[in-house]
């Protein structure tokens, strides 16, 4: 058993000074001040000075890092990524595909599929691997008018047929999707999936009011990216936008990097949903922690600049780090540390279903993030390795 001492600990729902954190077999034993608990005699006593102690992050939308992307089909491609977003406190995440063929997105959900069921490797110093833990299925079922950089040529109509391919090609892995309810049959693909528990996700969309709301009535619950690639919100026709930030069933994920969203309109997304109902993602390509140059997101290439990606003009996902998108967060909505942490922790392990995810309590996984008083990532322990 290893005890893990500092100068504080966020649950991240609580404050804990002078914490000890109990891990044994890659859980969670305990977490509990020292003042009330004294250390088990068979304990190896790590203290980490005046640190403090959080939950691993969690990136359910993430496209690469490293130069590498989650949809190339190269046996080193992922772990690559992992490799990239575990140096920046991320300790799980949902590898998330773009649009394409459909031979090419069942062979990429095959790849994750595998990659998800593999044994967890064995963590080796200084080459911790954040954990695939479910697939973000974004496409094909997006709008037309506002699929970004996915290609058009690939985009389909919503089926329950065409999402049954993608659920077996994935072996049941698909934990969300992200849609656009407002085309036809979307609605049928949106209870198919909440009865698989997968997380039904707004992105890509030109919905009204009323479709968003009909969406909602048929179980999907979240907002992907919100604001990007969104029918804009106007004040006699709120559209999509108007029914997320209102609708306290919806949860909603943002892009906390300044370029994505101006901090005026970060500050307004956590205002109207609360700390509670918000979600900090990357939606990071392959370019992340790159020089400037030409990457790949999935089958297409885009450019990256002065933090910028772009294909022909139009953004491409981010070079964003969570450690960033935290730090940001606290800037752009005025958030304290404890609440900035739970953007990328427990809350989007509700969203996505993740159980002993997000947290630090007893059974959770020994998943750490050890940070300074100013939140900058000193340490990693994935599953109790890492110490």
């Amino acid at each position: 058993m290893i005890a893990l001492t500092a100068a504080a600990l966020f649950t991240p729902l609580s404050h804990v000074d002078q914490p000890m954190l109990l891990i044994e077999d890659g859980l969670v034993v305990e977490c509990c001040s020292r003042a009330k608990r004294d250390t088990p005699g068979s304990c190896r006593i790590i203290d980490f000075g005046d640190a403090i102690l959080v939950p691993g992050f969690l990136d359910i939308h993430i496209h690469g890092g490293g130069g590498c992307d989650v949809m190339d089909a190269a046996p080193d491609s992922l772990a690559g990524v992992e490799q990239q977003i575990a140096r920046h406190g991320v300790t799980g995440f949902f590898p998330t595909t773009v649009t394409a063929s459909v031979d090419a997105t069942l062979a990429a959900l095959e790849r994750l599929a595998d990659a998800i069921e593999q044994t967890p490797p064995r963590q080796e110093k200084n080459l911790l691997r954040a954990r695939p833990l479910g697939i973000h299925l974004e496409g094909p079922f997006i709008s037309h008018k506002r699929r970004g950089v996915h290609p058009e040529e690939y985009l389909l109509p919503p089926s329950v047929e065409m999402f049954e391919r993608f659920w077996n090609a994935a072996r049941g892995h698909i934990r969300m999707i992200t849609l656009a309810p407002e085309l036809p049959g979307a609605l049928e693909v949106i209870a198919s999936a909440r009865n698989r528990n997968v997380c039904v996700s707004f992105g890509h969309t030109d919905a009204t009011l009323e479709e968003s709301r009909m969406a909602v009535d048929a179980g999907a619950r979240h907002s992907t990216h919100t604001f990007n690639a969104m029918r804009p919100l106007l004040h006699r026709d709120p559209g999509i936008l108007g029914d997320v930030l209102t609708d306290q069933r919806i949860s909603a994920d943002f892009i906390a990097d300044g370029i994505h969203l101006d901090p005026s309109i970060v500050k307004m997304i956590v205002a109207a949903k609360g700390v509670e109902a918000t979600v900090l993602i990357t939606d990071a390509t392959a370019a992340t922690g790159m020089p400037d140059g030409n990457y790949k997101l999935g089958s297409l290439e885009i450019e990256v600049k002065n933090g910028r990606c772009l294909r022909d003009g139009t953004l491409a996902g981010s070079v964003l780090t969570m450690d960033r998108a935290v730090s940001n967060v606290m800037s752009f909505a005025g958030l304290d540390l404890q609440s900035a942490i739970r953007l990328a922790t427990i809350n989007p392990a509700r969203v996505a279903g993740l159980d002993q995810r997000g947290s630090l309590a007893a059974g959770s996984a020994a998943d750490v993030v050890v940070l300074s008083s100013a939140g900058e990532v000193r340490q990693v322990i994935i599953g109790g390795a890492g110490v």
